[in-house]
């Protein structure tokens, strides 16, 4: 076995996989010092862990699709504004355990924003969960009759960022309000909840079917959190119309 294949299988059991892949470029460098060689070595070794740990972190979070604040039409959506969304990325709301509620009709892009602080939120290696209202629902009611619910809200509890989705598209019966103000009470105060909803918040007594506990559930998600209302029109008619126009000019 040669020394460089025993560099190799070294690399290997050390799993330095960036360093494993770029050294060939630098064994015959004679422009660098071996100080300088390492050093960049490690650089992309550390950049390659990163990326692999934020992809994975994503993977984890189950988000509904692939799209980043970068992917976000600001000039079609006017109503949003960039500069508030963009200082969210710093994921300073999520270290004061600050809630951020999007609030606005069906195809807004409320989903699409909070997806893409979900991402942010990983690539800064904090747990994160996305999840329907209406699934997270049926979960916490079937852990409740399986007698496990503790477990299951310890679960949702842990995440630094939990990204609620759809509150309003489905009623919510007194067990599902009751439960659901089990999670959003322990996680207040102490971690970070993406609200969406297409319903004003004035009119949450009547997705949930007892008032108290929905005025109970908004006191703790309202108190520390920022509240973007977008009134705009909806992207999914946008790329209806583009492509209608797209297939009349053929």
């Amino acid at each position: 076995m040669t020394i460089y294949t025993q560099l190799e299988d070294n690399l290997e059991k050390l799993k330095l996989t960036a360093i494993k892949e770029y050294l060939p470029n630098y064994l015959n460098n004679n422009d660098l010092s071996l100080a300088e060689a390492l050093e960049q070595l490690t650089a992309k070794e550390i950049t390659y862990r990163t990326e692999r740990s934020a992809k994975m972190s994503i993977h984890i979070a189950h988000f509904p699709y692939d799209k980043g604040l970068n992917n976000f039409d600001f000039n079609f959506q006017p109503s949003v504004d960039k500069n508030r969304i963009m200082n969210l990325k710093s994921m300073n709301f999520v270290s004061l355990a600050q809630n951020i509620l999007f609030i606005g009709s069906s195809g807004v892009g409320k989903t699409h924003l909070a997806t893409g602080l979900g991402m942010e939120a990983c690539r800064n290696h904090l747990s994160t969960y996305f999840v329907n209202c209406h699934e997270l629902i049926e979960r916490l009611k079937l852990a409740h009759q399986e007698n496990r619910l503790e477990a299951i809200l310890k679960n949702y509890s842990r995440y630094k960022l939990l990204i609620i989705d759809e509150i309003g598209y489905l009623p919510i019966d007194d067990l599902g309000s009751d439960l659901f103000f089990q999670l959003i009470a322990r996680r207040y105060e102490k971690k970070s909840t993406i609200i969406t909803t297409n319903i004003p918040l004035s009119k949450w007594g009547q997705t949930f079917s007892n008032p108290t506990i929905a005025n109970a559930i908004l006191d703790r998600l309202i108190h520390h959190s920022e509240i973007f209302k977008i009134t705009g029109k909806s992207y999914r008619m946008k790329d209806y119309q583009e492509q209608q126009t797209t297939e009349t000019n053929r």
